[in-house]
């Protein structure tokens, strides 16, 4: 089976109703934030379920066959339905990435979907519905900010650059971040997806995850490639080829960076 411009386009168009939706929920639940500890080292509240829920449901009344992957399952697993048609097609979804920002009303926090074909994104969405930042892409077309494209930067790690950590890092990666820390203007949003998503609009010139499902990346690495960055593990392998079929919510290691930096950081950082 073939994938027509029009069929992906539709995608996305949906992923981004989807999003929105799930966004809109979310701050509408903001009221009455109620949490829960999950696997002994995750916070999540009631809207982490109520927007997957919504975000799943909408995506079904148009494409009731594909098959879903989200972080979100009973008894603190991951919720996993494969897809069921000789379509192979899924939905990777965080339906909000940056829970502890959110269980403390903190505004940084986004909505990210991607669906995934034969392996490898073809569209991505993340939504921001604090700003109203509606970051997207798809095959072959542009990565946008609210329908106007955007670029990863061309600044070099100096004092004024800004790069995105992590709150917490293996001791194996302490030299680097030390080292990245002192030399730019280190951010950490809490939360992977829209710091993929900052690094595709120029903002940061680049991120690293340190302890990264699929569904914190899905989205955020296809578009920050889109916009003409690099995502990689730290062997320099691309995080682009997804075997959702076997995947077991393995963790993983990432690197995002403009092509004029990646180099260096993935050196840096013992790559």
């Amino acid at each position: 089976m073939g994938l027509e411009h029009s069929d992906i386009r539709r995608m996305l168009e949906v992923g981004m109703v989807a999003a929105r939706l799930a966004g809109q929920r979310a701050m509408e639940e903001l009221k009455y934030v109620k949490t829960s500890i999950k696997n002994d080292n995750e916070i999540v509240t009631q809207a982490d379920g109520l927007c997957q829920k919504l975000i799943i449901d909408r995506i079904k009344e148009t494409y009731p066959d594909h098959g879903f992957l989200a972080e979100e399952g009973a008894g603190g697993k991951m919720f996993k339905q494969p897809p069921r048609s000789g379509e192979p097609i899924w939905w990777v979804i965080d339906p909000i990435d940056g829970s502890n920002n959110y269980a403390h009303g903190l505004l940084e926090f986004g909505v990210s979907i991607a669906a995934v074909y034969e392996g490898k994104p073809i569209m991505g969405v993340i939504f921001d519905p604090a700003t109203d930042s509606m970051f997207t892409a798809a095959k072959d077309m542009d990565a946008q900010l609210n329908s106007s494209r955007i670029t990863v930067s061309d600044e070099g790690i100096n004092e004024f650059a800004s790069f995105g950590i992590d709150s917490h890092f293996p001791d194996k990666l302490t030299g680097g971040i030390n080292n990245i820390m002192s030399r730019t203007r280190f951010r950490n949003l809490g939360s992977t997806a829209l710091q993929l998503a900052y690094v595709a609009r120029g903002s940061m010139i680049g991120t690293i995850s340190t302890v990264t499902k699929i569904w914190d990346i899905a989205a955020g690495a296809f578009i920050v490639e889109t916009a003409g960055g690099m995502v990689t593990d730290l062997s320099g392998k691309s995080v682009l080829e997804m075997d959702l079929d076997n995947y077991a919510g393995e963790n993983s290691v990432v690197l995002a960076a403009n092509k004029k930096n990646h180099a260096e950081l993935l050196k840096l950082f013992g790559g």
